[in-house]
């Protein structure tokens, strides 16, 4: 009945958890988005059928954003990172049992030349023999864990790791968005290009006119001198728009894994619509961010790390025990009489540290309040990126309506103006001018449809790209052994 009562009372001490359960700590939550005060066009389909990047329905982009996950080398170190940190769960968890070793040993002494020796002194004779050994012993040691020290530590590594999944997820949205930023920047580059080179040929055909007025008489030399200039200024400026579309091209095949020397991609056009991803309610976006998710994880790993230090305070127990056998040779080993067995027990209780532990909880307490500024920080950053996308996309479609009208009056004019040169009633100068017109909005129309597009991306990635806190590993899915999260 006693051994009963103890291991009964043993087994409620070692139940025992000290120091704070974790509860998540409230966060900044704006009740609606504030620049959500404008309606876009938004196709019906844009809300999850498929990865984020499939509503801008481009196959070239999907073939590569699926070769990021595959190829990418810094999200390969991300999720390397993750199975460490798994490694780590599994480490804190064995402390929860105990160690057992096994020692096998064997001696053999004498003295003499190896043989029985005869010695003679005061006519007493004698004989030295050497002498066999032979042991075979299992040890066990127990830390029990009596204060939770070590379950307490192994809840701040499960939180650790699950937050390093989610620094997995945010690595793997990056890389997403930052390959459809350089895309739509490849593209817009694209779409210069062909811009310059129509306008290389609307310039050679004004060119050709000049010509033609200055051979009958009629245009002076400067003005084929002016024309010839802003031809070939024109066609350096669509040569030089190679440079950047090459970085672009090369940025690309790095974010995929491969050479820029074995990657291309041929000219197409920019898309011309800009699909808008719905921001939902704002407190869904404490679930849907990965940034967000990692920062709250750190906070509950920060917190069980207080109870590791509250439990310092407490006495430690580690019990002990051994069995095996000894004897002279290995025929006899195992015989009962020659066995061997202990147990014991010992408890260690600090009783003076100078403030060591003392010290090691206020840093442990510091330390969590440091990690819940840092969460709530966090989530104002999401929020204000959420502001930002949503502010530049509503803006940004009200300038691009407007400046479509402008392109569309700048052709005009310069249509108007080119006549009324060919008939002689204005100078070249004022075909100079409609026509850098025309070119300069055209050109602002491109780079406003341009940010349209980054602004998109960027804000499916302020949204968390589809991803949701519920993919975050279960504490039972991180201490499983088994595949990884790098699979998609």
């Amino acid at each position: 009945m006693k051994p009963t009562i103890a291991l009964s009372t043993l087994a409620l001490l070692a139940a025992c958890t000290v120091g704070p359960d974790y509860h998540r700590p409230p966060a900044p939550v704006p009740a609606a988005y504030k620049e959500r005060g404008w309606k876009a066009a938004t196709p019906e389909d844009t809300t999850s059928r498929g990865p984020w990047w499939s509503i801008y329905n481009d196959p070239v982009l999907d073939g590569l954003e699926r070769q990021v996950d595959v190829s990418n080398q810094n999200l390969k170190a991300s999720e390397a990172a993750y199975r460490q940190a798994r490694a780590v769960v599994a480490e804190g968890e064995a402390g929860l049992f105990p160690t057992l070793t096994v020692t096998g040993a064997g001696t053999h002494s004498g003295q003499g030349g190896g043989g029985p020796t005869i010695t003679s002194t005061g006519g007493t004779f004698s004989t030295s023999r050497s002498n066999s050994t032979i042991s075979l012993t299992a040890d066990a040691s127990w830390s029990v864990d009596l204060w939770g020290r070590i379950r307490r530590t192994v809840e701040s590594d499960v939180a650790n790791a699950q937050a390093s999944a989610a620094d997995l997820a945010n690595a793997r949205l990056s890389a997403q968005g930052q390959l459809a930023t350089l895309y739509f920047e490849l593209r817009a580059a694209d779409e210069q290009k062909r811009l310059l080179d129509a306008s290389v040929e609307a310039f050679t055909q004004s060119l050709q006119i000049t010509r033609n007025q200055y051979t009958v008489g009629v245009a002076a030399p400067t003005d084929v001198v002016t024309a010839e200039t802003q031809l070939e200024q024109t066609r350096s400026q669509a040569i030089a728009v190679g440079v950047q579309r090459a970085q672009f091209e090369h940025a690309i095949a790095t974010l995929i894994g491969k050479p820029a020397s074995d990657f291309s991609l041929a000219v197409a056009p920019m898309p011309s619509g800009v699909p808008i991803e719905p921001p939902g309610v704002p407190s869904a976006l404490l679930e849907r961010r990965p940034d967000i998710a990692a920062a709250e994880r750190l906070m509950a790993s920060s917190n069980a790390q207080i109870g590791v230090a509250v439990a310092a305070f407490y006495p430690d127990l580690t019990l002990t025990g051994s069995y095996g056998f000894a004897s002279s040779g290995l025929s006899k080993l195992f015989r009962a009489s020659n066995s061997l067995w202990s147990v014991g027990g010992q408890v260690v209780q600090t009783v003076f540290d100078a403030g060591l532990h003392t010290a090691q909880l206020d840093a442990a307490k510091a330390a969590y309040d440091q990690s819940v500024a840092t969460y709530r920080q966090t989530v104002l950053t999401a929020f204000q990126q959420v502001e930002d996308e949503l502010a530049a996309l509503g803006i940004l479609a009200r300038q691009a309506e407007v400046q479509a009208n402008t392109v569309r009056l700048a052709r005009e004019a310069e249509r108007l103006t080119l006549n009324q040169y060919r008939q002689g009633t204005v100078a070249y100068t004022a075909v100079i001018t409609a026509q850098t017109t025309r070119l300069s909005n055209e050109e602002t129309a491109l780079t406003i449809q341009q940010s349209r597009l980054l602004a998109s991306v960027a804000l499916i990635e302020a949204l968390g790209g589809g991803w949701s806190a519920q993919q975050l590993p279960a504490a039972t899915e991180v201490k499983a052994t088994g595949p990884s999260l790098f699979a998609p």
